[in-house]
C-alpha cells in the first residue's frame, strides 16, 4: 500500500504561501504558510498534521491491543502534543481518556505501552515519546 499528500509552495519561505492535497479528499487545497507554521495565522502545518497522524495511528493500534485482548473501548480520546523546537521535533507526549469496561489497569498499561512503541507513526518518528492515560476518564 502506497499513500501519499501532495505539497505545493509558491514564493520565498517567509513571505510565501502553499497548500497540501491528498487523494482522499481529506486535504484539498489546505493553506499553509509561515505564519500557521511558526505563529498563530490561519491554515495548518507540517508539525500540526504530524501530531494529528500520530494520535490517529496509536488510537487505532490500542483498539486492535484490546481488541486481541478481548476488550472494546467505549471511547479512545487521543491528544498529541508536539514539541517542535529550533527547528527540530523534539518530542510528541500522547495523553489518553479511555473509556474500557472490565479492564484492570495492569492490563490496559500493558496494552498502551504495547501501542506507544509500535504504532507505526511512533516507530518512525526519532523522538521522544511519552503517554499520559487515563482509564475509564
Amino acid at each position: 500500500m502506497i499513500r501519499k499528500a501532495t505539497a505545493v509552495w509558491q514564493g520565498t519561505g517567509k513571505e510565501g504561501k502553499g497548500h497540501l492535497s491528498t487523494p482522499s479528499k481529506a486535504l484539498e487545497k489546505t493553506q499553509y504558510s509561515f505564519g500557521s507554521r511558526f505563529e498563530s495565522g490561519v491554515g495548518t502545518n507540517p508539525e500540526e498534521l504530524i501530531a494529528a497522524a500520530h494520535a490517529g495511528c496509536f488510537a487505532m493500534k490500542l483498539s486492535f491491543n484490546l481488541q486481541e485482548a478481548e476488550y472494546t473501548a467505549k471511547e479512545l480520546d487521543v491528544t498529541a502534543n508536539i514539541t517542535f523546537e529550533d527547528g527540530t521535533l523534539k518530542k510528541s507526549h500522547l495523553v489518553l481518556k479511555a473509556k474500557v469496561d472490565g479492564i484492570s489497569q495492569e492490563k490496559f498499561d500493558e496494552l498502551v505501552k504495547d501501542a506507544e512503541e509500535n504504532c507505526p507513526i511512533s516507530k518512525v518518528l526519532d523522538l521522544e515519546i511519552s503517554v499520559e492515560s487515563t482509564l475509564n476518564a
